[in-house]
Parts: structure tokens; sequence; C-alpha cells
């Protein structure tokens, strides 16, 4: 296997490759990289920055003092932005390399927000386990989890007055996509979802004189079905698995979608989806390598800050400035723009983020300024905000691991240090700028590298 291709392997499976990681896997055939991909990521640890103990104390919301809501609400904020943290260290070192890449995959299919951080911290975990098992057994499992239950408003969906929120996202953006529903799949799958709540600790529960025990029509099949049927029969619809692939294949390959490589993943994924058995044969592939895809895919924020890491293990020194960073650059871990999630893309760049992506790293590696203007979401308060603008300083500060960069690229050629960094193909202006830059350390000529709109390719 050639180093493009196993660079681009590396970029959309993970987060890149450094030199030496590069280096050690030339030898290697497609199949036994993409299975050490898979062996790797076979386990799943959970991230944990907060225990049921940390919240337990405040069951009863309603009966809270002021004082003991605002800690409360103090505390989750405080332990989100940690948990968000956490998070974006396991993608700068991850150990399961490939169930990481599709932890962040299925964060943007599964949306969901929350200001509970024992509960959305058990979601991201759901996610994180589930991201390589069973398509139907994920669905399941989000669906009953306490975080979503309160953010499609199931727990309101009651035998008296259904609630069709969860229903129609269920279909809409979970499991088939807008047009392949009727309005009264939405109202008769709603009554199957009454009922549906959680404890305090996150565990599911069926409230059963809140549930419809009667017969519902779903999909022209009659039955006493409950949630977990009806996620069954969507399962059982070919469009399920179609939309699927096509969601896979537009964040993984192309958002070009070709009809001939769906089918062709759809005959894998159906009727038993498997998603580990799916993204296997996509890697697989052959056109998986078409040079029409490497470099094609615009880097969504975390994949741009995460490739700088690889290039340059960096460390923040206040870790809530990598927090304002991602809603400077539009994408906040935990913190959905709306329930369909980021659109990716384009959408990535505009005329507010353009800028700030080519001087990222710059900013990051070079003490470069950055303005740090707007509202945490984790800050308290509008006031509180004001409080601390004064003493929020204007530069982000970082302590950057230069050993480790020197030791991966101190000794390459120039040629060899482009081929590593960008994977797009080059403008005409660019080739012209990178003949007229001289090559005296591998530092700067990184940070030039980086700082041209090829990089912001994958």
């Amino acid at each position: 296997m050639n180093s493009k291709h196993i660079q681009h392997l590396y970029w959309r499976a993970g987060f890149g490759l450094n030199p030496k990681e590069l280096e050690k896997l030339q030898e290697k055939s497609k199949k036994e990289l993409v299975n050490n991909l898979f062996l790797t990521s076979k386990k799943s640890s959970p991230i944990k920055v907060t225990a049921f103990s940390d919240v337990e104390m405040y069951k009863n919301f309603k009966m809270l003092t002021s004082d003991q809501k605002k800690n409360l609400q103090k505390l989750n904020r405080a332990k989100i932005a940690e948990l968000n943290v956490a998070w974006v260290h396991r993608i700068f070192n991850p150990t399961e390399l490939l169930r990481e890449r599709m932890t962040l995959f299925w964060a943007n299919h599964f949306v969901c927000k929350d200001q509970n951080a024992f509960h959305i911290q058990q979601f991201n975990n759901i996610l994180r386990k589930n991201a390589l098992g069973n398509f139907g057994d994920f669905v399941k499992e989000v669906s009953k989890s306490a975080s979503m239950i309160k953010y499609l408003n199931t727990k309101q969906n009651k035998k008296q007055s259904p609630n069709e929120n969860f229903a129609r996202e269920l279909m809409e953006l979970f499991t088939l996509g807008v047009g392949n529903y009727a309005e009264k799949d939405i109202k008769e799958s709603a009554r199957a979802f009454t009922g549906w709540n959680y404890k305090p600790n996150g565990d599911f529960i069926l409230r059963t004189k809140q549930h419809d025990f009667g017969e519902k029509e779903f999909f022209g099949e009659t039955g006493k079905f409950n949630g977990e049927d009806i996620i069954e029969i969507i399962l059982q619809q070919k469009q399920c698995s179609k939309f699927i692939c096509e969601k896979i294949y537009s964040y993984f390959v192309s958002t070009n979608i070709n009809a001939a490589h769906i089918n062709e993943m759809v005959d894998v994924f159906y009727p038993n989806y498997d998603i580990s058995k799916l993204m296997n044969h996509l890697l697989l592939s052959k056109w998986f390598y078409n040079d029409a895809f490497i470099g094609s895919k615009i880097k969504s924020p975390i994949e741009l800050i995460a490739g700088i890491n690889n290039t340059v293990p960096l460390k923040f020194e206040k870790e809530k400035q990598l927090i304002y960073l991602q809603k400077t650059l539009g994408q906040q871990l935990l913190n959905p723009i709306n329930v369909a999630g980021w659109q990716g893309g384009q959408s990535w760049i505009d005329t507010n983020t353009l800028m700030l992506r080519l001087k990222l790293p710059s900013i990051l590696l070079n003490n470069a300024i950055i303005s740090l203007e707007g509202i945490s979401e984790f800050e308290d308060t509008y006031e509180q905000y004001l409080k601390n603008r004064k003493k929020r300083k204007t530069y982000i500060k970082t302590t950057q691991n230069w050993d480790t960069f020197n030791l991966n690229y101190s000794n390459l050629p120039s040629k060899q240090i482009q081929s590593i960094l960008l994977s797009a193909k080059l403008s005409e202006n660019a080739q012209v700028l990178l003949t007229e830059i001289t090559f005296e350390n591998p530092k700067d000529y990184c940070l030039q590298l980086m700082s041209l709109p090829e990089y912001q390719l994958c």
C-alpha cells in the first residue's frame, strides 16, 4: 500500500499520521492495516469525569432553594466543560483510533444535548460503546438514554397527550430520512413511545400508567407495538440501511453520493446492520482510495485541531480556551447547533472562520494573537461573561512539544514534509509560493504548509 493511500486511510478512519507512524506502516498490506484498526478498537474505554454521587443530592430539582439550583447548574457546567476537554484529549491521543473516529461521527448523527453532566457523559459513552456494533441495538440504547428522552421530549409523551417529537426525529434524522414515512406513521409510533422515562441514575424506566397499550398501525403492520417494536419495524425497511450508508459515505468518502457504491454498501449492511462489517467493507474497497476522494474533504474544526496536534503535540495552558476555540471555529463538542447537527462540508468555512482557520497553526504553534469574542456555553451568565471579559487574554496560550516534532520531521526533505502534511492537489499559486519559500528548518516550513488553503482538506 503506497504512502498516499495509507495517509488517506488514517485521515478518514483516524486523525492523521506523523512520519514515524507512516514509516512503520509502509510494509503492511491494505488488509493488515484495516484489520489492525479494528483490532485496536475492539474494546471500548468510557470517559468518566463525573459520578452520580456528584449530583444525587439534587434528585428533586423543584424542591431546591435558589442557591442550591445555582450551585447545581454551576457544577454541571463545569463538569460538561471538563467532559468536552477530556473528549478532545481522547481524540488527540486515541488508543482505540477507529472507535474514537466513529464516536465523533455518531455524535453528529444521534444529535443530543443535555445540561446534566452525568447523563450526557452516559450518552457520550453509549455512542463510544456502540460505535462499531449493531445499529439496531444502538438505536434502542440511544432512544432509552436519559439525555435523549429529555432532549426530544419523550418524557412529555404520555397516553393522554402524545408528544410526537421523538418519533418524528427517529425517522427523519436517525433512521429513514425525510419523505420516507407518513404523518400517520409518526402519530402511531409516538403512541408506542408513551411512558418512556428514566431514573435519576439514568436507567430507563417505563411508566406503565402513561403508556398506550392499545393497537397501532405502523408501516402497514398492526399490533400492540411498544417502542422497541417500532424500531424493529423501521429496521426491516431497506431504506433505513440506505439512509445510514449514505450518511457514512458522505462523512468518510465524499459528499457526492455514488449510487453504485451505496448499493454495494447496502448489500453488506442489510438486514443484519453490523457497523463493523460495513466499515470494514468500505475501508477495504478499491473505490475508497480513488484519487478523486483523496484530499477532497474539508476538515471539521475538531479534525483541524487534531491534525495540528498530530504534527506538534499541544497542551492548552487554560483548558477553557480550548472550548472558546471550538466555539469560534463553529464546532463545540457537546453543544450541537440544532437537532440536525452540523452540516459539515462547505459550511465549515465562511467569512468569519476562513481567516481564523488559515491562521490557526500560527495561533497554536507560534503564539499569534486571536480575539476570543462571544459567550461560552459553559459560562454562568452574561454578567459572569462581562466580569470575566476584562481578565480574558487575547491570545491562546499553548505549550508545544517541539522535541516530538523534531524527532519526526528534523531529518526529512521539504518534498516529503509536503506530502505528509498536504493531502490535496496543490493549486498553481501554492506551487509557486512553495518554490519561493526557503527551506531553512522544518519548523518554519511546516508552519508555512499548514497555513495554505490546501491544509484545510484531507
